[in-house]
């Protein structure tokens, strides 16, 4: 098999863009299987609130790397890596296109360019740094990493204690910014990518997000919210739209505060998103309504 004649087509954009639906149709044209690049999706008992594909999506291609995980699983974006290629090689045995399809810009990297050598965890400063953040409070501590690093600051998952803890940690072993030790070279990968990102205009991208909670709440996300509270601790529910409802089931905030807590916080993840994209000069914008634009792109490659 020669792997250089064989394509990964990477579907990228910010939350309720659409990348779920294009993908699919992608996938039917090119006779390809999709790989989700979206880390709230492989946990198969968070459905609603990550935007899950429906049973006629999942049936309309084949996926993989959707509700692969059980929330009490422990993972990382190092397996996700060695677990996507390990998959590609098996897709291109039998087709010559594949398609990353997501939203979870560290996930894509990990895939396209490879996770760099950061140095290994420092047992003690990180307990040291996981009580800091307990006793300082989530914002607090997002605040030191912006001292540390503003420019990581600016893309990193504000949500994610995981991602704050490691970029700190990194920024005090060393003395660098972690941002600097991440832009180690690319890794060779034996596939051609080809990286579509899908985008519109701001207003339109804020009002399908408003849309797409709505949405959520009428299917049930507070009732997939109270069966998950057992699971609280756990980092996968540290996620927009479930951190918010948990607060309003603590009694926190009434549940319309709540939602429109929910939309507002969506909206900075998916500027944090484009943040992150628009830095890969490799990356074709286009609506997401114009496949047949895509295709022909694709087609003069």
């Amino acid at each position: 098999m020669d792997k250089n004649s064989k394509y990964l087509i990477v579907v990228l954009g910010p939350t309720a863009i659409g990348k779920t639906a294009f993908a699919i149709r992608l996938a039917q044209y090119y006779n390809a299987e999709i790989i989700s690049a979206d880390s709230r999706q492989f946990y198969h008992e968070m459905r609603i609130g990550t935007a899950y594909p429906d049973p006629e999506e999942l049936a309309a291609a084949k996926h993989h790397f959707v509700g692969n995980l059980s929330i009490g699983d422990t993972y990382n974006v190092a397996r996700y890596e060695e677990e996507v290629l390990a998959l590609l090689d098996t897709l291109y045995e039998k087709q010559d296109v594949a398609i990353l399809s997501g939203g979870s810009g560290l996930y894509i990297d990990a895939v396209c360019k490879g996770i760099d050598d950061l140095p290994d965890h420092d047992p003690k400063l990180r307990q040291s740094l996981k009580e800091e953040m307990k006793r300082i409070g989530l914002g607090a501590f997002a605040e030191k990493l912006k001292l540390l690093d503003p420019e990581y600051y600016e893309v990193v998952d504000l949500n994610n204690p995981n991602r704050l803890l490691r970029a700190v940690e990194v920024c005090l072993q060393t003395g660098s910014t972690y941002t600097a030790l991440r832009k180690n070279t690319n890794k060779p990968r034996p596939f051609k990518m080809i990286k579509v990102g899908l985008n519109t205009e701001r207003d339109i991208l804020f009002d399908r997000i408003a849309e797409r909670v709505d949405r959520m709440m009428e299917k049930g996300l507070l009732e997939e919210v109270k069966q998950l509270l057992p699971y609280r601790d756990h980092n996968a529910l540290n996620t927009v739209g479930y951190k918010e409802l948990i607060a309003h089931l603590d009694g926190a905030v009434s549940l319309e505060l709540a939602v429109e807590k929910i939309k507002t916080n969506t909206r900075r993840y998916a500027k944090r998103q484009l943040t992150w994209f628009k830095r890969d000069e490799e990356i074709r914008w286009f609506e997401p309504t114009d496949l047949s634009g895509v295709i022909e792109w694709i087609s003069s490659l």
